[in-house]
Formats: structure tokens, sequence, C-alpha cells
């Protein structure tokens, strides 16, 4: 349970029903977060949500609970730059976690390097306004420039400012993951102007990844959300190499109900259908960016 800060109570389910979908051996959730345990690593005060713990244990129950070996934990908004939980989760996961920070773009080089030795492979941007008060560009660019040798930047936005945000992402120096394909409209379908706009995106250039995510997010015509599916799929099919795919756990700021994790992944063979698509979804493009040792070895 958690209570956003107009007093919304919400809740997640501690164990989702199990997928009918197997994930292949060595699949990993490219995108899920980790909330405190406010005892050792409390929210920051600048906070817009005030989730309920949801720390390493319970999300690596999950992980081997839905069937995947590797964790990508991403820096959650509540606990704003400092990054002491993520890097808490990681280093209790045996080598199976890496993870994206978020920093104060002053932030030097040598706090740089520890996060890299704490296992951080990239740092990420928030454009959402109700998540964050303030996104400068010109810093976060200066930001960009001064990461370790294989990071990238990973950036959240919605699909209504793209086009604004289209010269600040083509300035990034690094390679790109955009965070939920950047919010797109999935009624409109894989033809719609989000989507178009989103794929001239991709076509800019070779290095910008996109996480195939949070159909509970993008779809409010629910489950089975198939408004979503029939979105995203080609979108998969059509930058095999570009895609990644995460749970979203424990679902960050979700006002309404909880998506159920096991439904979740029953998704991707949906937006993936053959073998080849889904070891590229799960094991491939994941670990190029946050293993490349093992892809090197």
């Amino acid at each position: 349970m958690s209570v956003d800060v107009d007093g919304r109570v919400r809740s997640w389910t501690l164990e989702p029903t199990r997928p009918r979908y197997e994930p292949p051996p060595g699949a990993i959730d490219a995108h899920c977060h980790v909330f405190g345990p406010q005892a050792r690593h409390p929210f920051s005060a600048k906070a817009k949500y005030l989730p309920q713990d949801a720390g390493p244990d319970l999300l690596f129950a999950l992980r081997d609970r839905l069937g995947f070996a590797r964790n990508v934990i991403v820096q959650a908004s509540c606990h704003g730059t400092d990054n002491a939980a993520t890097l808490d989760a990681i280093a209790r996961s045996d080598g199976a976690a890496r993870g994206v920070a978020v920093v104060d773009p002053g932030i030097d080089e040598a706090a740089l390097h520890t996060l890299h030795a704490g296992g951080i492979r990239g740092i990420r941007f928030n454009f959402l306004k109700r998540l964050v008060d303030d996104a400068p560009k010109d810093r976060f660019l200066e930001v960009a420039r001064r990461l370790p040798a294989g990071w990238h930047v990973v950036v959240y936005f919605e699909a209504d400012i793209l086009a604004d945000l289209r010269p600040f992402l083509d300035a990034i120096p690094v390679p790109l993951v955009i965070d939920h394909m950047g919010r797109p409209d999935v009624s409109q379908g894989p033809d719609g102007p989000d989507l178009r706009a989103f794929r001239a995106l991709l076509d800019s250039r070779p290095d910008i990844h996109f996480k195939a995510t949070c159909p509970d997010r993008l779809d409010p015509a629910g489950p089975p959300w198939d408004d979503f599916v029939r979105a995203v799929a080609p979108l998969v099919a059509d930058y095999p190499s570009r895609a990644l795919w995460g749970t979203d756990w424990p679902h960050p700021n979700m006002a309404d109900a909880i998506p159920d994790d096991g439904a979740l992944v029953d998704v991707i063979p949906r937006i993936a259908p053959t073998p080849a698509l889904q070891r590229a979804l799960l094991i491939d493009n994941p670990l190029a960016l946050y293993w490349p040792e093992a892809v090197a070895g």
C-alpha cells in the first residue's frame, strides 16, 4: 500500500499470479524499482508519492516467481538523487542486478565512478512534471558528456512533448533508452501520430533503445491490454535489436489499481511472438546495455 500526496491509497500484490508464459533462461526484467526500506533509505523531501516499503527481498522473490534471472533497477523518483536504496539492492543481488541512477547534474567524476563500481550503468532524466519539479536540459547535457564509458541515458517523457524534446535528445552524446516508448496513446494504433513520431525518433539515430512496457499505464481499456498489443507488437518486430521489457514493479505512482505482474508477463509473447524476438527483448538487448562483459565473453 502507498499514499499519494493527494491522499489516495494504492496497493500492490505480493503474490501475483504465475504467468502462463515461461521466459527463456537468462531473461532480464529491465525496468523495476525498489522503495526503501524507509528505516534505512528514507524518501526525498520532494517525493510526490509515499510508497510502502518494497525492498530487494521482495523484488528478488518476484523475479524468481515470474521466471526471470536478472533485474535492472531504475532509481525511483521518490528517492530523489540519493541512490542508496538502488545501490543496496544491487549489492544484495549476487551480481544479478544492475542499475540506472538519478543524479544531481553537478555530480563529480569521482562520484560517477563510485556509482559505476556499485553497478550503475546509466542515468535517468525525468520530464514528467507530476513526478519532478525541474528538468534543466542544459545541465542534463553537461552531465551526459561526463558519463563513464559504456553508460547511457534513460529519458522519461510523455508523447505530447516529444517534438519539443527532439533537439535535446539529438544532442545527448551517448546511447538513449526511452522509458515506456514515451507514453504514446496506444488507442491510436500502430500508425497513429504518437507512434509515427516515436518511429521518426528511432530512425534518427541507431543507438536509441525503448522499453516496450507498461500496458497498465498506457492502455486505459485495461486487461488484456489489446490496444497496447496492437500498437506495440509492430514496433518490437521492426526494431528487434532496440526493444527492452520490464515489469515496472512495484508500479510507482499508480493512483488506481496495481496490475498483476503475472498478467504483464503474459503480454510478452503477444508483442514478441517468436523465440528470436523474445530472446532479443529479454536477453540480448538488455545484456548489451547492462552486462556488456557477458556479451564480450
